[in-house]
């Protein structure tokens, strides 16, 4: 299953991204670095994300999919 995602992380921020895996622990390639600048020590300690599927295709080509 191809999918587009939307991922929203506690402080608002988006990142929309594609999977072609379809495995239920992927959440992207987002520069860890660049995101963890935005949680101070305690907020990295309890936090949630949310993946929501945008789309999702069985027989998508990949040129589709982008």
């Amino acid at each position: 299953m191809k999918t587009i995602y939307k991922i929203t992380y506690p402080n608002g921020k988006i990142y929309i991204g594609q999977d072609i895996t379809d495995t239920l622990n992927y959440f992207g390639n987002a520069d860890s670095a660049l995101i963890e600048k935005d949680f101070t020590r305690e907020q990295k300690r309890d936090f949630t994300i949310r993946k929501q599927i945008l789309w999702e295709s069985e027989d998508a080509t990949q040129q589709e999919v982008n």
